[in-house]
């Protein structure tokens, strides 16, 4: 496939060299924000699936059933990614 090769002006290079750096600080700012939420997101985690154990979930208007400890999976050894 070949791709339009486009021509940009000297501003407008220098504008998304900018762009680009103020969007890579704003994601890190961002990672570490979510990184420091990590053990309050692992207690939400832990308490929904105790939750969902004792109390159960709805299947259906007001159906409930209780999840059996061996279907809630166990945790992935690899650090917990949030997506944004």
């Amino acid at each position: 496939m070949k791709l339009i090769p486009h021509r940009r002006s000297r501003e407008t290079e220098i504008w998304l060299r900018k762009e680009t750096l103020e969007q890579n600080k704003r994601y890190k700012n961002i990672v570490r924000q979510q990184d420091a939420l990590s053990p309050k997101r692992d207690r939400w985690i832990a308490d929904f699936l105790e939750r969902i154990q004792t109390r159960g979930v709805h299947v259906h208007f007001d159906q409930m059933r209780k999840v059996r400890p061996d279907e809630i999976p166990s945790k992935p050894k690899r650090k917990f990614r949030v997506v944004f």
